[in-house]
């Protein structure tokens, strides 16, 4: 029988998808008070922000790695970016 590999950790739970940056609150109305929550992932980022993001000095490296992984599953030919 084949085995199916989920996008599972080791407990069992599914995984949080990576994100490019915090998520933020926005006020949709003031009388209202309601907020909608905008989530920024890294499957919804465009390629020319995470190339952006991947080029500048004050990305962490920890952070470079996360965008270059996203670019090479896209298919991205990261020898185009010199480095």
């Amino acid at each position: 029988t084949a085995i199916k590999i989920l996008n599972k950790n080791t407990n069992g739970r599914k995984k949080m998808p990576a994100k490019f940056k915090e998520s933020a609150k926005i006020l949709i109305s003031r009388q209202a008070k309601t907020y909608k929550t905008v989530h920024y992932y890294l499957r919804n980022t465009s390629e020319e922000e995470l190339v952006a993001a991947l080029l500048s000095s004050n990305t962490k490296p920890k952070n470079k790695q996360k965008y270059r992984n996203e670019l090479v599953k896209r298919g991205f030919d990261l020898g185009l970016i010199n480095q």
